[in-house]
């Protein structure tokens, strides 16, 4: 049996690489959220209100995402957690997709109520001020948690948050303009109704990844096929099967596999390549491997 350990590795640059960015990130946030709502309410835009939703949202998602690199990187004194804390992450970014769900609900929900109402008299000026500074905040977080998406899917979370809350931030630019030129108070319904059709696009988007994670399917650019194939390719593999992959958290994909050689005298080699294949070749580098001799079937008895 051969396994490989690289998870300090991973938790570490969620732990310190990108809190910091999360940490200004919602500085930045919560300084302006109770100007915006404020204002949203004072000058009747549902387009503003709703930007100070998604405010709101960025910033309770922010939070979780600071709480899960803390809980995802303490340690384990029970020994029944075997895996760790580090889904801790993970759990955080499927809160923010049904953040930003609620949200866009609630926004379409008060824009069709809107519709049957009469003429709703919106301040264009205080609307248009306040979603400016709004944009640039938004812009100044976003810039912040950007090279973090691509690396950790808990900072990922809390981006696509900011995106869309600097994509409502647009809108409420937008709408205020059209407002003011038009005099159609409509102009700030559709607006939010736009911006409500985003964060769902969006989170979709994201809930598919934190499901993928969660269900344990293979890692995204990862082939089990050409996995298994590369492993038979090895000298001394007669075969390879029972092949698992999975993600763990960001940055953290885990495979067993047992492979059956034709000499177990030749074991200890067949488990140095296999491990040095699926680290380089495919980026796994925690892997459980499991070498069998030709004879052995047990394995074959499960009925799963």
């Amino acid at each position: 049996m051969g396994h490989e350990h690289h998870h300090g590795a991973a938790i570490g640059h969620a732990r310190t690489r990108h809190r910091w960015r999360l940490a200004a990130a919602l500085a930045l946030v919560g300084a302006f959220l109770g100007v915006e709502l404020a204002v949203g309410l004072l000058s009747g835009s549902l387009a503003l209100l709703s930007d100070a939703g998604h405010m709101a949202a960025d910033a309770v998602t922010l939070v979780t995402a600071l709480v899960a690199t803390r809980v995802a990187g303490r340690s384990e004194p029970t020994g029944r957690r075997t895996y760790g804390s580090y889904r801790a992450e993970v759990f955080a970014s499927g809160f923010a997709v049904l953040v930003m769900l609620g949200v866009a609900v609630s926004i379409v929900s008060e824009a069709v109520e809107r519709l049957d109402r009469t003429a709703v008299e919106i301040a264009t000026g205080p609307m248009m001020v306040v979603g400016g500074i709004g944009l640039c905040v938004n812009i100044a977080a976003m810039l912040l948690l950007r090279s973090g998406a691509s690396e950790s899917l808990n900072v990922k979370g809390a981006y696509l948050e900011v995106v869309a809350d600097t994509a409502g931030s647009v809108g409420v630019v937008v709408a205020a303009a059209l407002v003011a030129a038009t005099g159609m108070a409509l102009w700030d319904t559709l607006v939010a109704v736009a911006i409500g059709c985003f964060v769902v696009v969006r989170a979709v988007g994201l809930g598919r990844q934190v499901w993928d994670v969660l269900a344990q399917h293979a890692p995204a650019g990862i082939d089990p096929r050409a996995v298994s194939a590369d492993l038979a390719s090895i000298e001394g593999v007669q075969e390879v099967h029972d092949v698992h992959l999975w993600t763990l958290t960001s940055g953290m994909h885990v495979a067993t596999v047992h492979l059956v050689t034709d000499d177990l005298a030749r074991g200890h080699a067949v488990l140095d390549r296999a491990r040095q294949l699926l680290r380089d070749r495919h980026g796994i580098a925690h892997a459980t491997l499991q070498v069998e001799p030709a004879d052995h079937t047990g394995c074959h008895e499960l009925g799963w």
